[in-house]
């Protein structure tokens, strides 16, 4: 019989490391997640040159992206589970092992099947590890601090993004595609050596891992995925003219059967447990809760127009303004920096301030810098660009802080877990959809103009496509408004 290693605990490690203990625990996870974001959003400046790498369509290529963000939503529902089975670190390091492995083979790989396969795994990693912050903060951290200590991780995180497209510019230019990938390793490596000292050994409420539990719902998970793929590729479908309506459709309709049939299985594992031994992917009891039923809708419109924004930006610039993709990273420098700041800021607002009113002054700064971007022309000065993209950029700032710890406030402890996994799954859900409707949007505004994207003349007529998608995401931002309204939650109701 071998010695069962003891259990290090929040309170064991702070005991043991002291006061500061919590916040070199955030540290740890911060980088592990600007890993797995660096590595979601970075490879936009690179599919235009991967495309001529492996001579193929932008539908094709933008497979990297999608395929990624597939992989990342979907597997962000079994954190609470991998969590509950295997503890804090276990899941954490493992993960970061997964992106890191991923980063590295994608880098070396020569067959486009194979950057498929790394940035899968890359995206199975990422989406596990991103929930696992926000239980950590609410966990570890008390009620007067938690909107710092969410200023503080966002504005790490945001980092990475930010100053990600300016270095990933570069490299593209200077090295090719391949240096995109290797971008996660310093960071990963880091993240993996902080976690093996502070990211407690516990599962989640100080308890030991449960090997014997409910086994994961892989069920759940296959219905999940053949869902998003279906979204995704009907989606993808709609934009291509090329394809038959009918079938886009067809995958659209057989998308929504499997939300129906996922809701409906996940009610009843949740409810007759003990009679298929699985734990349900999302705890359904979590949307019982207003302000988190409100702050998953705009989770999941936000998404759409966080991640459809990444997309559209560099390639406006790349391919709507001719910039080469170094000079792309170097105009949107500023406003990720000054999204850094702003979010360090809304951290002290956040302890002070309701959640609905911070979440619904950024989309509304957000939803004006679209309508901005939209009067852009040919001779418009990169300046105005940039002074449009930043005051995008402060309105995430806003968004970001609050939006997760304002939603999980009102749930009950044992539902953070979930709560934290189900949140983060609506914004990447919504990002991966927004992505393919942003390329179905601007295709289509692109074909009513009679232009490309890779044809040399008639720039003025593209930028007004362009200028017509933005648009777009300044309307998915007013609709998200209306639900940000509702996040509310009364006092007495908060972590009880």
């Amino acid at each position: 019989m071998t010695d069962t290693p003891p259990l290090l605990s929040l309170q064991v490690l702070e005991k043991r490391f002291g006061p500061n203990y919590r916040w070199m625990l955030l540290l740890s996870v911060m980088l592990g997640t600007m890993a797995s974001i660096m590595s979601s959003t970075i490879i936009n400046v690179a599919i235009p040159d991967m495309g001529q790498h492996f001579v193929m369509s932008p539908t094709r290529a933008q497979w990297v992206s999608s395929g990624f963000m597939v992989a990342m939503t979907v597997s962000m529902l079994t954190t609470p589970w991998l969590l509950s089975r295997y503890g804090y670190r276990r899941t954490y390091a493992t993960s970061m092992w997964l992106l890191l492995i991923g980063g590295i083979g994608g880098g070396l790989s020569n067959d486009y099947n194979w950057v498929l396969v790394a940035r899968v795994a890359e995206g199975l990693a990422a989406g596990v590890v991103q929930p696992i912050p926000a239980i950590l903060i609410l966990r570890a951290f008390d009620a007067d601090e938690q909107g710092r200590a969410g200023s503080f991780f966002s504005t790490g995180v945001v980092l990475a993004p930010a100053v990600g497209p300016s270095i990933g510019g570069l490299l593209v230019d200077w090295f090719g595609w391949r240096s995109i990938f290797f971008m996660v390793v310093p960071l990963a490596l880091a993240s993996i050596w902080m976690a093996r000292r502070y990211v407690p050994t516990t599962a989640p409420g100080g308890l030991a891992p449960n090997r014997e539990g409910a086994r994961l719902d892989v069920w759940g998970m296959l219905i999940a995925t053949v869902s998003t793929l279906c979204l995704l590729n009907g989606l993808v479908s709609l934009r291509d003219a090329g394809l038959d309506a009918v079938h886009a459709w067809g995958l659209l309709v057989v998308a929504a059967l499997g939300l129906v049939v996922f809701v409906f299985w996940q009610h009843h594992l949740l409810h007759k447990p003990h009679v298929s031994g699985l734990a349900p992917l999302m705890n359904l009891s979590v949307f019982r809760h207003r302000a988190f039923s409100m702050g998953s809708l705009v989770a999941f419109i936000y998404g759409a127009g966080l991640f459809g924004s990444t997309y559209l930006l560099p390639l406006y610039m790349q391919q709507g303004m001719g910039w080469s993709a170094s000079y792309t990273g170097t105009v949107l420098l500023p406003a990720g920096l000054l999204l850094a700041v702003t979010i360090a800021l809304t951290g002290r607002l956040a302890d002070r301030h309701p959640t609905y009113l911070l979440v619904s002054s950024g989309l509304a700064l957000l939803a004006f810098s679209f309508v901005l971007m939209a009067t852009l022309h040919v001779e418009s000065s990169m300046w105005w660009l940039s002074a449009w993209v930043i005051l995008g950029r402060i309105g995430l700032g806003l968004i970001l802080p609050s939006l997760n710890s304002g939603s999980l406030r009102g749930l009950t402890r044992p539902l953070i877990p979930q709560g934290s996994s189900v949140i983060n799954f609506m914004r990447m859900l919504g990002g991966a959809a927004g992505v393919s409707m942003c390329a179905i949007v601007l295709q289509w505004r692109l074909a009513a103009h009679g232009v490309s994207l890779t044809s040399n003349d008639q720039t003025a007529l593209r930028l007004t496509a362009f200028n017509e998608s933005f648009l777009f995401l300044a309307v998915l931002m007013a609709l998200a408004l209306l639900a940000a309204w509702q996040l509310k939650v009364p006092e007495d109701k908060q972590n009880e």
